[in-house]
């Protein structure tokens, strides 16, 4: 089992630009890309540049970038006119949940009728 830390952590590699990809959206607190191994036409994810391994490890006092996401998400979906036809988003926390990457992430999954497991 891999013990993350900010060194092996793939997204904090992809926010330092040393893992490339395929971007759709960044500013200063955020960085959007297209998922490698997307379920859906529209696989996009959502993480922030500063790394927290999970919604548990934000403090209180951080919890702004929370919302910050949120609007992101929101911005991507108009952007890239799927916002009509609707979308999820996932943001699984912990190994239990389906977590893979300690990194705090989000997926927004669009472009196809989305059942419930």
């Amino acid at each position: 089992m891999e013990v993350y830390t900010l060194e092996n952590c793939i997204f904090c590699k992809i926010i330092n630009g040393e893992i490339p990809s395929n971007k759709v959206y960044e500013d200063e607190k955020v960085l959007a890309f297209k998922d490698i191994n997307p379920i859906a036409p529209v696989h996009i994810l959502v993480i922030p540049k500063k790394h927290y391994e999970s919604i548990i490890d934000i403090q209180d006092d951080e919890m702004d970038i929370v919302a910050h996401i949120h609007k992101t998400i929101n911005k991507i979906a108009d952007d890239m006119n799927f916002k009509e036809d609707g979308f999820r988003i996932i943001n699984n926390c912990g190994e239990n949940a389906g977590q893979e990457v300690k990194h705090i992430h989000y997926h927004i999954i669009a472009g196809k009728t989305l059942n419930w497991p």
